[in-house]
């Protein structure tokens, strides 16, 4: 088989599956793994997918980074903290999970007094609870991601198997009827693993993610407990929010 045919069977495969490895390509293809590894690299070039560790993901849109959302939507944003701060567990000692993002940042004003642990996979949210010299933060262990500057890996996901915090505060990309979603799927693996580790979860999305999808669900809606956001989402949004019990609070 020419290079140029088997490149070709790669983007249809991974059209169909959104992920490719190199593992499964060489075995698939019968060729080397170096091979497939070269296959990956010049569709790469000519973006037509996007490499990540072990293979390849679909090109994604262009992914804003910490610095350029920290500017967006803030009123919004404080708005939404305010009011997912009446969620926040009575027992000032439970444990409170914090998901990288600007809008679970801006509920570390609403924490102060707490005495319970506060939880987070994102360095610069540990950096401001400590200006709250009253509350007991915790950084999870993995590599962080300069895009968004959340610790993301193996290392993450295992250490939140062995937590059990009360509540989780989660930031999305996209919120629609099949769930939350995020562009990289080391991100949604650590978010999955937060949902699966919390009593409670709570998402907190500015109106501008409600119905858009993004390419990784981390979270049925099922799955959620509670939406905050600053705006009623789109009608058929609504139904599967309310068909799957999620209580909506608009900031």
């Amino acid at each position: 088989m020419y290079a140029a045919e088997r490149r070709r069977l790669i983007l249809e495969e991974l059209t169909s599956t959104g992920r490719i490895t190199v593992a499964d390509l060489s075995a698939r293809h019968e060729v080397a793994t170096e091979t497939i590894r070269r296959d990956l690299d010049e569709l790469a070039e000519r973006g037509l997918l996007e490499r990540v560790h072990g293979g390849a993901i679909p090109r994604r849109e262009a992914e804003p980074d910490l610095e350029a959302r920290r500017v967006t939507h803030i009123d919004a944003k404080r708005r939404i903290a305010l009011a997912a701060a009446a969620l926040l567990p009575r027992d000032e000692q439970a444990a409170v999970l914090l998901d990288a993002g600007t809008s679970t940042a801006e509920l570390l004003p609403h924490l102060a007094g707490r005495r319970g642990p506060v939880i987070t996979n994102a360095p610069a949210i540990a950096q401001g609870a400590l200006v709250h010299t009253d509350l007991a933060v915790h950084v999870l262990p993995g590599r962080v991601r300069p895009t968004t500057q959340a610790a993301v890996g193996a290392a993450t996901v295992d250490a939140l198997r062995a937590l059990h915090p009360r509540v989780v505060f989660l930031g999305c990309n996209g919120l629609d009827a099949e769930g939350a979603t995020t562009p990289d799927p080391d991100e949604a693996a650590v978010k999955t693993a937060m949902v699966r580790s919390a009593a409670q979860r709570v998402v907190l999305a500015d109106s501008s993610k409600l119905g858009a999808r993004h390419l990784v669900r981390f979270a049925a809606l099922e799955d959620v407990d509670a939406l905050v956001t600053d705006a009623a989402p789109p009608e058929p949004l609504r139904r599967a929010l309310a068909e799957a019990g999620v209580e909506v609070h608009l900031a």
